[in-house]
């Protein structure tokens, strides 16, 4: 096995594991989504991004904005894993008092460029920093992150329509397609159809690769690189709850209640997987 490859998915490992870890302490908490885009995280934070955790705000860094801002969790235990602040601040989650709220907050949380708020915000937020960057002279990337239910959002159409007007190629967003939204899966509620057949008639240089191998992410991220006028996007085939044992074959997986003895049982799932992984990276 590729040792780049490896280590992606020992890292997205550890974060599925601190995720879980984190969210146990209230034992409740959006863990559907988060388990879904681990392994984007890790691909990006492990190999793709430019930034750096003790310059969280340098003028050349790479933003990522997390529109599926409720997937937090995630992003939280990514940058504590590289030393934005310290691991053991994650069992404070969703807790009073908090720099790691419910929601992504810039000005709470060091390593979040934007505050999510209503779903579908992310994508203006996105356009908006790609945009501004390119005026300075930047030739920094903007990663965005949107739930597939919040593709059912006006303001993300809108927003597909926007950026290959204004050909922001160093825009790369990402749909984490879990095929499930809070109620229920998407093709009940609001069907999306084929998403990257969509945005690529709207514009967009698009592909569809499955979002929790690491390797075809990292090879869709440098071929979207290589598209240029335009902004790219991945949509992700990926599954909600994806390697935790109490939520991936659960039909309401996106905002859950867990026992401790739950928690425990899917780290070791986890650790053993982890452990497996490390013997084979050697």
């Amino acid at each position: 096995m590729d040792q780049t490859v490896n280590e992606l998915q020992q890292f997205a490992c550890q974060i599925r594991i601190e995720t879980i870890r984190a969210l146990s302490v209230m034992g409740v908490g959006h863990i559907g989504g988060s388990m879904s885009m681990a392994d984007l995280m890790a691909v990006l934070y492990g190999k793709v991004l430019n930034v750096d955790p003790h310059f969280p705000r340098k003028e050349d860094r790479d933003w990522v904005v997390v529109s599926k801002g409720h997937c937090g969790p995630a992003l939280y235990v990514t940058l504590a894993l590289k030393g934005y602040f310290p691991v053991e601040e994650l069992a404070t989650i969703n807790r009073p008092g908090t720099r790691l709220p419910s929601h992504c907050d810039r000005n709470r949380t060091p390593g979040v460029d934007i505050t999510t708020g209503s779903l579908g915000q992310g994508m203006s937020s996105a356009i908006g920093v790609a945009l501004g960057n390119r005026m300075r002279g930047l030739d920094n990337y903007t990663y965005l992150i949107l739930g597939d239910g919040e593709c059912q959002e006006g303001q993300v159409w809108e927003g597909a329509l926007f950026a290959p007007q204004h050909k922001l190629d160093h825009l790369i967003a990402f749909v984490d397609y879990n095929k499930k939204q809070l109620d229920g899966f998407t093709r009940d509620i609001c069907d999306l159809g084929d998403l990257a057949r969509k945005f690529q008639d709207f514009g967009w240089y698009a592909q569809q690769v499955d979002g929790n191998d690491v390797e075809a992410l990292l090879k869709a991220i440098e071929t979207a690189k290589a598209s240029r006028g335009r902004p790219s996007m991945i949509v992700m085939d990926t599954i909600k709850g994806k390697d935790c044992t109490f939520a991936e074959d659960v039909y309401y997986n996106h905002h859950m209640t867990f026992t401790q003895e739950q928690a425990a049982q899917a780290i070791a799932a986890l650790e053993a997987k982890l452990d497996k992984l490390r013997k084979e990276g050697v």
